[in-house]
């Protein structure tokens, strides 16, 4: 692969300018791309004419950049974050439904917790997360989760980088998370209370994928009004289960010893599949929710507020 002078590849450098996109600021302009990447305006112009040409990055009227559609395109087919959502969304909302604050579905992205779907009604109480956004694996329930079945270099990792704090409560220390890790692998489920704002208190489970392994976390955020978690705990482990069923049927292998394909990511008519299919196309709606768990349909009642 093409390197630059300082040993950077082309590829990288083309992340860089992506990058400097977020969920606050989605529109760019050239001088704030080179501002917000650190490359040279020169090489940055270049970058980005290459990135628009393919259709990575989008030239508005005004001479401001967006992010292109065609990353959506390429999002849409990976069944690691867009497939695994359309298939845990309607169980999302089924959680949502009962908690009536704020659910949320996250992955593994690095030292972060990467939210690919949220759920949240206007009055909830305070979240941290966005759809797309980020936030440090040690400071949020869903975190954990995934650190606690990760590799323990990723745990050294995130030690070693510095535990960023947002309250007083956010854990600070190596020991710290290694111990509150060991407590979420024997229960089962994490627990952060006010972690990262002193009102709101987050549960997260782990999701499993098939093999056993844990793809994603989902989990609610609530009021940190000290009422028991069990009932959430419980309530998010079958939506898991649920989650977890769908994926195995998803993404077990054909006759012909291929998996389902665009059938991991859709559900429906039989023969709108195979029309679909018949064109090579590449829907990514769910036709229909899966039968639901009859404990997922009621309203959870979380203790009085002592």
């Amino acid at each position: 692969m093409a390197r630059g002078s300082a040993g950077e590849s082309v590829l990288h450098r083309h992340l860089r300018v992506l990058e400097s996109f977020d969920a606050w600021h989605p529109f760019l302009t050239l001088t704030e791309i080179v501002d917000a990447s650190g490359i040279p305006p020169s090489t940055a112009h270049r970058l980005i004419a290459e990135l628009e040409h393919e259709g990575l990055l989008e030239r508005l009227p005004d001479r401001t950049y967006r992010l292109g559609v065609r990353l959506w395109e390429f999002a849409s087919r990976t069944p690691g974050a867009v497939g695994l959502r359309e298939i845990a969304r309607p169980w999302l909302g089924a959680v949502h439904e009962r908690v009536r604050q704020h659910a949320q579905l996250g992955v593994l992205s690095g030292h972060d917790v990467l939210f690919i779907d949220r759920m949240s009604t206007r009055d909830a109480v305070v979240n941290a997360t966005l759809i797309g956004g980020r936030i440090p694996l040690h400071a949020s329930s869903s975190g954990l989760v995934l650190l606690a079945h990760a590799d323990a270099a990723l745990v050294a990792e995130v030690i070693a980088a510095g535990l960023r704090t947002y309250t007083e409560r956010t854990i600070r220390t190596g020991p710290e998370l290694r111990t509150e890790l060991r407590r979420v692998r024997d229960e089962g489920y994490a627990v952060t209370e006010g972690h990262i704002h002193p009102e709101s208190r987050g549960i997260a489970v782990p999701v499993t994928g098939p093999g056993g392994t844990v793809y994603a976390a989902i989990g609610v955020v609530v009021p940190n009004d000290g009422a028991s978690t069990h009932a959430y705990a419980e309530l998010l482990h079958r939506a898991a289960a649920g989650i977890a069923r769908d994926l195995a049927v998803a993404y077990r292998p054909d006759v012909d010893e291929r998996t389902h394909g665009i059938r991991s990511l859709v559900s429906g008519s039989r023969r709108s599949l195979e029309y679909f299919e018949s064109l090579d196309a590449d829907p990514h709606e769910l036709g229909s929710p899966p039968v639901l768990d009859p404990a997922l349909s009621s309203p959870v009642t979380p203790a009085p507020v002592p």
